[in-house]
């Protein structure tokens, strides 16, 4: 019912910045929040930021909230991810997820559509 695409990962020098976005489609009038995860190799996802998709208010996990800012463009149908002074230890693949069901946002088993996924490596 609702499709996500990501795109914007690469390769970036620690402490610069990149953006990434996710273009959602279908229904997209039935989505109640949407998040980015990351999963880098040889360990858990991990919850990277939330938004609601209707108020735009967002929450993140504490190792990004001073660089990362989560934001949405109804109009175009995008949501964004600004990572700002990014670090080697923030090198994964970026996940954009959404959900129409309730749930703990922070919990990526609480979320039913999801992307698939755009390789962000930060060197050192």
């Amino acid at each position: 019912q609702v499709q996500l695409v990501e795109s914007g990962g690469g390769l970036v020098q620690a402490g610069n910045s990149r953006r990434l976005s996710c273009a959602v489609s279908g229904r997209t009038s039935s989505i109640e929040a949407m998040a980015w995860f990351r999963q880098a190799p040889g360990k858990e996802r991990e919850f990277v930021g939330f938004i609601n998709w209707r108020l735009g208010n967002t929450d993140y996990a504490s190792s990004v909230r001073s660089r990362f800012t989560m934001s949405r463009d109804s109009a175009k149908n995008t949501m964004y991810l600004q990572m700002n002074s990014l670090k080697p230890e923030d090198t994964a693949v970026y996940y954009c997820a959404a959900r129409d069901i309730g749930g703990i946002y922070s919990s990526s088993d609480h979320y039913n559509f999801w992307g698939q996924g755009t390789q962000v490596t930060v060197s050192s």
